[in-house]
């Protein structure tokens, strides 16, 4: 009984989701945000991510994140 219970969660687990891509809106945004990034490429992930998330990206290259409070207040895994 043991084992047919484990195969019955295991069965009905969701499938594991696939990043969907960067929408056009985030990308446009995210681009303009990391203009002037010393590391561009880790810029625009970051801000891909808060973007899907809150769906804003604050304006211009530096600031002005009281546009998009989500994206002000996201936190990564050290603060």
């Amino acid at each position: 009984m043991l084992l047919s219970s484990s195969f019955l969660q295991f069965t009905m687990a969701d499938p594991p989701t696939v990043a969907a891509p960067i929408p056009s809106f985030c990308d446009s945004k995210c681009g303009e945000r990391c203009a002037n990034a010393g590391v561009k490429d880790r810029c625009l992930r970051y801000c891909g991510i808060c973007c899907l998330q809150c769906k804003c990206v604050p304006s211009w290259t530096y600031g002005n994140k009281s546009e998009c409070p989500c994206y002000r207040d996201k936190l990564n895994s050290k603060g």
